[in-house]
């Protein structure tokens, strides 16, 4: 202070022709707050009047600088904001002056406590520990760090707080308080210790951390102790592991150090006997001895809190150059007011050794911490910079390559209460703790979201994943692709099909007046034969990627045409049953049959019932293609129409059979007619087939899933259309192409002659 205002009173560019004055005053720690300030305060009498107005009140003093701690910054805000007088502190970091409503009148040199807080959890940060013990003083300024460093460090854990003892009671209540404190130290598994306290409480601390053999700890100290030689001047202290410490930044300020152990100017030689008493008074040039004793650690400290000081002063001196309009020539000599001086220290704004100085809304400064390694292998520099805090970015810049750890390998120690579990595990959390966790893999089917590390969540129905990972993959989806071997298979079969179901329906269309056909069935076969073959072409929605059309195709196109044909079937088997047996005996029934077309009116109710009954089950059961797992690989997916195919097939089928049974049972009762009409042996084994074929593929479902029920539909839809093809029409072809001659009017009624000779 003393010699940032000899440089002002020296300078003819700041204040020129006005001198600045001060008066200095130990406020000893605590014990002396009250006092200097109401001194301070006082009129030239000493005293402090009582006045309605105090605009044109002058105290002894313009503006305070100080105190240094942050209790005594505190109480002297409150009587300083009474009476508007500047007061700027330079190591008081207290979050309570950064209230301008309380303290309009509080400014500092120094940032906040929240960003001393912010830097040290940017440092965790950077190291990766979350695993940490925090030690505070049992004093404002140990409770107030506390209190914001436990809001800010909702990521990180702490593995205990302890309060360590200001030297206010028994000294053996203290000793055995310290000694409870690091015996957990010692038992914690935490290698992190933050100490956020004053320096006095530390000397006996550290001698007690000493004594049990602590070592191999990283600490890191709050601005209070962070450069403070006198602690770090503590007997092998070095051993108790790495040191950091959060501290404002060193600014060098040319020509301090000289200054602190000159000798005055002008003094004899004989009284440098007196400068080197151990008296210091309020005259400090009488404390040469105890500044030639510190100068080499204070050197080594470098100019953190000096620069404070010294820009404190510097700001009084900007805002009085302001208020006094001081020019090229001088200053306008006037009476000063604290409360004229308060509105210009508010809007100071200049630039001193290349560091911005002004004052934000709250009353502090834009500069910022750095961190700070203390080293004993170093000693002109026991305090060495290791990072960097930018207070405009907020983001903390790390130099690792000066940084010398404890550690054998001289790498960054580990404290974590639990390593970080690998990728695609989740935290199942021990206690209450969130740093205290085991590793779990997560199971196939779900995966661990980078938003939730204590859940793994599943997978959605189209995904899949296997054990311990973070992301699913798509299932793979299984059908019938037209590349299969079987799909080639089917679709020959098809071809076939369609080619002999052509090739039957041109046969008949060109023998259409021949016996044979009629005997068939007429125009009746017409329509079976084009079923048959809208049938075969049915073939195709079996293979490829399922669509709704397909599957809607699959349950109506084969059931509606196979039905078609069986009533055909059926209706031809009854009317021969009906000419034969009936038409003598019941000859009105048989007129009556005959003449409102009994055989079209059968086949067209059949129709109609089916397509009805084929809607009803398509509504009920609507085939859309479905997605779900089959076999023992959850990775894929079988794609099938419905789940609910077996009721929908039951449906069909339970009218199919019961009209397959009917023209069965008139197939066998005609078995004794002509043979031209006997059509018993071929319609049984139509029949027989399609009984088998279905009662398989009922079996079939019943043991597989999958792609292999498909095949087998498929495969049975062709067997009842080649059945009846062949069985019902193979023959009549075969007599159309190979036996001509009995294909003739001449040998229909020779057949019926002789089945009429034998009944009678």
């Amino acid at each position: 202070m003393r010699f940032a205002v000899e440089e002002i009173n020296n300078s003819s560019v700041l204040l020129p022709g006005v001198s600045l004055g001060y008066e200095m005053e130990d406020v000893c720690y605590l014990t002396n707050t009250i006092l200097p300030i109401l001194y301070f305060l006082s009129d030239n009498h000493s005293q402090i009047k009582i006045w309605a107005n105090w605009t044109s009140y002058q105290p002894q003093v313009v503006a305070v600088i100080g105190p240094d701690s942050s209790p005594a910054s505190v109480t002297t805000a409150y009587i300083l904001s009474q009476f508007l007088v500047p007061q700027i502190t330079y190591s008081a970091t207290t979050e309570a002056l950064s209230n301008p409503r309380l303290f309009p009148s509080a400014f500092r040199t120094i940032p906040s406590t929240e960003q001393q807080v912010t830097v040290m959890l940017s440092l965790l940060r950077w190291f990766r520990w979350n695993w940490v013990i925090v030690l505070s003083s049992d004093d404002d300024y140990g409770q107030q760090n506390l209190q914001l460093l436990r809001a800010q460090a909702s990521w990180a854990c702490i593995a205990f707080q302890e309060i360590i003892p200001v030297q206010r009671i028994s000294q053996d209540s203290n000793s055995t308080q310290l000694q409870d404190i690091v015996g957990k130290i010692t038992r914690s598994t935490a290698q992190v210790v933050i100490v956020l306290s004053l320096e006095l409480p530390l000397f006996s601390f550290f001698r007690e951390v000493m004594r049990q053999n602590v070592s191999g700890l990283v600490w890191i100290g709050a601005e209070a102790w962070a450069s403070d030689p006198s602690v770090h001047s503590i007997a092998n202290l070095s051993s108790v592991g790495t040191i950091f410490g959060v501290a404002v930044r060193n600014v060098p300020i040319p020509g301090l150090n000289d200054f602190r152990i000159r000798m005055p100017s002008g003094q004899p030689e004989e009284a440098r006997a007196q400068a080197l008493g151990k008296t210091c008074n309020q005259d400090c040039d009488q404390c040469l001895a105890r500044a030639q004793e510190y100068d080499k650690s204070l050197r080594g400290t470098g100019h953190r809190i000096d620069f404070n000081v010294y820009s404190a002063v510097y700001v009084v001196a900007h805002a009085l150059h302001r208020l006094l309009r001081c020019g090229h020539s001088g200053c306008h000599k006037q009476p000063i007011y604290p409360w004229q001086l308060l509105e210009e220290v508010r809007q100071v704004n200049f630039t001193l050794l290349n560091t911005t100085i002004n004052f934000n809304d709250k009353g502090d400064p834009p500069n910022g911490f750095e961190v700070i390694q203390w080293r004993w292998d170093v000693p002109k520099e026991p305090f060495q910079r290791i990072a960097t805090y930018d207070s405009l970015t907020k983001k903390l810049l790390v130099y690792e390559k000066s940084i010398v750890w404890h550690t054998p390998d001289n790498m960054a120690p580990k404290s974590t209460c639990s390593e970080q579990c690998q990728p695609g595990e989740m935290k199942k959390s021990i206690g209450l703790i969130p740093c205290c966790f085991e590793c779990v893999k997560c199971a196939a089917g779900t995966f661990l979201n980078k938003s939730d590390n204590y859940t793994c969540q599943r997978c959605p129905p189209d995904m899949w994943s296997h054990p311990g990972r973070e992301e699913c993959f798509m299932r793979q989806v299984i059908y019938l692709s037209w590349e299969e071997p079987v799909s080639f298979v089917l679709l020959v079969c098809y071809a076939l099909g369609c080619l002999a179901s052509l090739g039957v329906l041109a046969t008949f269309i060109r023998h259409s007046d021949t016996p044979v056909v009629k005997s068939a069935g007429g125009s009746l076969c017409f329509l079976m034969i084009t079923s048959l073959l809208v049938g075969f072409c049915s073939i195709p929605f079996y293979i490829g990627q399922p669509s709704e059309l397909k599957c809607i195709c699959r349950q109506a196109v084969f059931s509606i045409c196979f039905s078609v044909c069986i009533s055909c079937i059926t209706v031809r088997s009854f009317q021969i049953i009906f000419v034969f047996k009936v038409a003598s005996r019941l000859p009105g029934a048989y007129k009556f049959w005959m003449k409102y077309h009994g055989q079209r009116a059968f086949v067209a109710t059949v129709s109609i019932a089916k397509v009805l009954l084929v809607a009803i089950d398509i509504a009920a059961n609507h085939p859309a293609p479905v997605e779900y797992m089959v076999g023992t690989d959850p990775a894929e997916l079988i794609m099938i129409c419905n789940k609910s195919y077996r009721s929908s097939m039951v449906m069909n089928k339970v009218f199919d059979m019961c009209l397959s049974f009917l023209c069965f049972c008139f197939a066998y009762m005609g078995r004794a007619f002509p043979k031209n009409y006997n059509e018993a042996k071929y319609i049984t084994l139509c029949m027989t087939s399609y009984f088998a074929s279905w009662v398989g593929l009922i079996l079939v479902m019943s043991v597989f899933e999958g792609m292999i029920v498909t095949i087998v539909d498929a495969a049975v839809v062709l067997s009842n259309l080649f059945g009846i093809l062949l069985g019902y029409f193979g023959s009549k072809c075969y007599v159309i192409f190979f036996h001509p001659e009995r294909n003739t009017a001449a040998f229909f009624q020779t057949a019926i002659q002789s089945y009429t000779m034998r009944q009678e």
